[in-house]
């Protein structure tokens, strides 16, 4: 990924970061060797649905925040778009409509709420945000702490000239995000490390996210996922949706932040496609599994 030839003019002051909120686009693949992961959106699908609605290319960085809480002022006109989880959002007084592009005037100042439902917000900024890249991408890992650091009021985000053309459309109307989502899922490689009957389980029950859960992974609770043989696996890759199962046998889902190695057995992986409803998913929401 490229910046602006020259050093961008335009910014949007923090004035409030939310509940945590990163830069991210859509992450650094191929630094595995390395000990350095994809990261990017945990919602990339939101992301790219952004980046479209103002014009940009579709791995331009943008604003990932997780329960909204977000307040930002524009020092220019600039056109945004809020995509992923469907929340309240102003501009000054005026009501900001979500998958749509929007047109800010200078001096306006953006308030994104808390969404009614899912969980991460994803704003886009009709040039990208142009933090300085690391690693060719510009998102924040936050496992590793390679990156951009978290959003903190009073931070200054350059805005660059990532666009590919105006936008094409004026509304993206989405699906309502389910209240019991079915994530996908392909059974291995170490399925054979657990009993029947747990595989059985996995796939019968809903199992509920739990507030330890975070970019790095989805802590679960349910039905335990009983171990056929002792002993422990030596670390091996990891991939994002990998279903890993520590001794208590309550899963973790690996989402975007996840290390690159891991030495509990992954019983399954969710399907790409759906990671990004599984990014939405909010603790104490229960969610199921389907194999495939």
């Amino acid at each position: 990924m490229t910046g602006s030839p020259t050093a961008p003019t335009r910014r949007v002051r923090v004035i409030h970061p939310g509940f945590g909120a990163t830069v991210q686009d859509l992450g650094r693949p191929g630094h595995a060797a390395l000990g350095v992961g994809r990261s990017g959106a945990a919602d990339r699908r939101s992301l790219s649905l952004a980046n479209r609605l103002v014009g940009n290319r579709e791995g331009a960085a943008a604003v990932e925040a997780p329960l909204g809480g977000l307040v930002l002022d524009f020092d220019h006109h600039a056109t945004i778009a809020l995509t992923g989880a469907p929340c309240p959002a102003h501009a000054d007084a005026r009501a900001v409509d979500l998958n749509a592009p929007v047109g800010l005037a200078p001096g306006s100042r953006l308030t994104i709420g808390v969404p009614y439902e899912g969980l991460r917000v994803y704003l886009a900024v009709r040039g990208g945000v142009a933090v300085p890249p690391v690693l060719g991408s510009r998102s924040t890992d936050t496992l590793s702490g390679i990156g951009p650091a978290r959003l903190a009021a009073g931070d200054l985000l350059p805005v660059g000239d990532l666009t590919a053309g105006w936008p094409a459309a004026d509304f993206a109307p989405q699906r309502a995000l389910p209240a019991e989502p079915v994530l996908r899922i392909l059974l291995g490689p170490r399925d054979d490390w657990f009993t029947p009957g747990s595989l059985a389980t996995l796939c019968a029950r809903p199992y509920r996210v739990t507030d330890r859960s975070d970019r790095v992974g989805m802590r679960l609770t349910g039905a335990a996922l009983r171990r056929a043989r002792p002993g422990e696996l030596p670390s091996e890759a990891a991939v994002p949706g990998a279903l890993q199962v520590p001794p208590d046998g309550q899963p973790i889902l690996f989402l975007a932040d996840h290390p690159v190695t891991g030495g509990y057995p992954v019983v399954a992986t969710v399907h790409e496609d759906d990671l990004p409803l599984a990014a939405q998913t909010r603790p104490g929401q229960a969610l199921r599994f389907r194999p495939v």
